[in-house]
């Protein structure tokens, strides 16, 4: 398994149907769980959520349900511009994600703090993707 999180796969190891079904996602999809694993703030919610994932794949689940991946500085500053905020809920959640990773992959808080303003430009502008 491709960057996947090594306590991850021992908990997929134990059953064969969640291995597989946790092959059958798409990349985004293993991001998503791996994602929600590591943004615990406790090692105890971690290590449930990572227990957690094998029984929700083989429930069907696709996604985790109910974190927050959206910085709390985007919300603020979408708040205060109605026609990105309007364009923002238009936006699926792919293309939520793409605008969230560009954002998250800034080095500094400075940058991301830069991203977040131009994403609330582009957003006013209609653009659906990250520039």
């Amino acid at each position: 398994m491709e960057k996947t999180l090594p306590e991850l796969e021992k908990a997929l190891a134990k059953n064969a149907k969640a291995k597989a079904a946790w092959k059958d996602l798409t990349p985004i999809g293993r991001r998503d769980f791996t994602t929600w694993i590591q943004s615990a703030k406790l090692p105890e919610t971690r290590k449930r959520r990572m227990e957690r994932t094998p029984s929700m794949l083989l429930s069907g689940k696709r996604r985790p349900c109910c974190y927050a991946i959206v910085p709390s500085n985007l919300y603020k500053a979408l708040d205060s511009l109605p026609k990105a905020k309007a364009t923002w809920k238009t936006l699926t959640p792919d293309q939520k994600r793409d605008f969230v990773d560009w954002i998250d992959s800034a080095t500094s808080p400075e940058a991301r703090m830069k991203r977040i303003e131009k994403t609330c430009v582009l957003l006013s502008q209609g653009k659906r993707r990250p520039a």
